[in-house]
C-alpha cells in the first residue's frame, strides 16, 4: 500500500511497531496536535488490542520531582504529579510489538 493511500492511525501504527514515541514527537512528526494524536492512539490501542500477534504497549509517565508512575488513565498526558504535586511530568511512550 503506498502512503498516500494509507490513513493517519495506520501510519501511526507503523510508526510505533518500528519505534516507541511520545505524543509530542508523534505530533511534530505527523504535524498534528498532541490532542489529535492521543485519540488516533485511543483507536489504535483498541485495534491492535483485538489482535493476537500484536500488543500496544505503555512506558507511563513518571514525575521527574519525585518518580511516580502510577498514573490511572495511561491515555492521557497529566499536567501535574498527584503525588507531590509537581507540574515536570515526563510523557508517556508508546509502541506496538
Amino acid at each position: 500500500m503506498r502512503e498516500a493511500d494509507e490513513t493517519t492511525r495506520q501510519r501511526l501504527a507503523d510508526h510505533l511497531r518500528r519505534q516507541p514515541s511520545t505524543p509530542s514527537a508523534l505530533a511534530e512528526e505527523f504535524a498534528l496536535s498532541v490532542g489529535a494524536i492521543m485519540r488516533h492512539l485511543e483507536h489504535v490501542s483498541r485495534s491492535v488490542d483485538g489482535s493476537e500477534d500484536e500488543q500496544f504497549l505503555v512506558a507511563p509517565p513518571t514525575c521527574r520531582a519525585c518518580g511516580f508512575d502510577g498514573f490511572d488513565d495511561l491515555l492521557n498526558i497529566p499536567s501535574r504529579c498527584p503525588s507531590c504535586k509537581g507540574e515536570s511530568v515526563e510523557e508517556p511512550a508508546f509502541t506496538i510489538e
